[in-house]
């Protein structure tokens, strides 16, 4: 409880009656001022006031019903103690953990009193006394942290010599491991991308050469045609269509539908296209 509790002023009365008949009952009733005893309100982890525990054998329950004397006694007459849950694991105030709290509960408690010492008493404004903390705080870590690096060195068991000599050769040779790995896997790299592209230039060789071939053998096909059409039209002006009738004076007469004969203009211009194509070819090349 606490003296500026409402809760724990209007239930002051029912818990004075409880604690008279205790004997009759046979138990023990007391009760706890958190302001004095900060550190039993960590260890029970008291959140609300008022509180009510029923410690039997070492083993803590809370009390949950009302404050009054008459559900007070029937919670002890009855046994109803029996089916309430008790406070196990790190709950209970024998716990590490509450142990903890209970700590910190009492720390809190004596900045607390001291706080009211000094703005109270001796009649310190209320920064100062805050700056006083800071201040303390502030030097209580540093000298923790300095503790705990000096138990750190006095446990700390350096290796020898020769582990240390090992695990730094180890250690340079993965280094060298992994310098050899990245270099291989460059290498590799670099000639996959030489062989690509060396098939690639043979691929546009052959592409090339193909296309040449395929060029040479319709100029081939071109030059057979022309001089195939040329031979042909020799024949035609060799053997010519049906006799000339003669004329009265001894001179052949030339016939109506006979074609006319090619002369040698025409064969001289089909040789001369026959050139052409052949220096076209030429310079197109492979």
């Amino acid at each position: 409880y606490a003296p500026w509790c409402p809760s724990c002023q209007q239930t002051d009365s029912e818990w004075e009656t409880f604690a008279k008949n205790g004997e009759i009952l046979q138990i023990s009733v007391g009760k706890v001022d958190v302001i004095q005893e900060p550190g039993l309100s960590g260890r029970f982890f008291v959140t609300t006031l008022p509180a009510f525990f029923h410690a039997k054998d070492g083993i803590f329950r809370r009390y949950r019903g009302p404050g009054i004397y008459e559900d007070l006694q029937n919670y002890i007459l009855e046994k109803k103690w029996q089916s309430v849950e008790p406070l196990t694991g790190w709950k209970s105030p024998a716990s590490l953990t509450m142990s903890g709290m209970a700590g910190l509960f009492s720390i809190s408690g004596k900045i607390w009193h001291l706080h009211n010492y000094f703005t109270v008493t001796l009649g310190i404004p209320a920064w100062c006394s805050y700056v006083f903390f800071i201040m303390a705080t502030l030097i209580f870590g540093l000298l923790m942290g300095l503790v705990l690096v000096v138990i750190s060195e006095c446990f700390y068991v350096p290796l020898p010599k020769h582990l240390s000599e090992c695990t730094e050769q180890t250690r340079r040779s993965e280094e060298a491991d992994k310098a050899e790995h990245l270099q291989e896997a460059e290498e590799e790299k670099d000639d996959s991308n030489e062989e690509e592209n060396k098939d690639s230039l043979v691929d546009d060789e052959e592409e090339k050469e193909d296309l040449g071939d395929e060029d040479e053998a319709e100029d081939d096909d071109e030059e057979d045609s022309v001089a195939a059409r040329a031979d042909e039209e020799r024949k035609d002006a060799r053997h010519l269509g049906p006799p000339r009738e003669v004329r009265e004076d001894g001179a052949p007469e030339p016939a109506e539908d006979a074609p006319a004969q090619p002369g040698p203009a025409d064969a001289g211009v089909a040789e001369d296209s026959l050139r052409q194509r052949r220096s076209q070819h030429a310079d197109k090349g492979p």
